[in-house]
């Protein structure tokens, strides 16, 4: 059994990397929206790809921009906090018992 724990430890250890970097992508992408640098960029073009990828889904399920801002890159920060938080723990806990 404690082969299969380990398994489990190792993907909620992967998914955490995922979800850490898909946070790190969003909220650079966020803060870059201000700045504006140039859009042909590879690296912003990678990042607004990334970004876009998962906010437009958030952005087609209700209205997002308030004034001038976009909350979608905060809403979906907040949904990959709780995926960690809720799927890797329940899954880290779910290894420990397996151990």
């Amino acid at each position: 059994m404690f082969v299969i724990g380990n398994l489990i430890g190792a993907l909620a250890t992967v998914l955490d990397i995922l979800l850490t970097t898909l946070l790190v992508v969003i909220l650079v992408n966020a803060l870059l929206s201000w700045v504006r640098p140039d859009p042909h960029h590879p690296i912003v073009m990678l990042l607004d790809r990334i970004s876009d990828w998962v906010c437009n889904p958030i952005r087609r399920m209700f209205p997002t921009v308030a004034g001038s801002i976009d909350f979608a890159p905060f809403i979906a920060m907040l949904l990959i906090v709780f995926l960690q938080r809720f799927v890797v723990g329940s899954l880290h806990g779910l290894a420990v018992r397996l151990q």
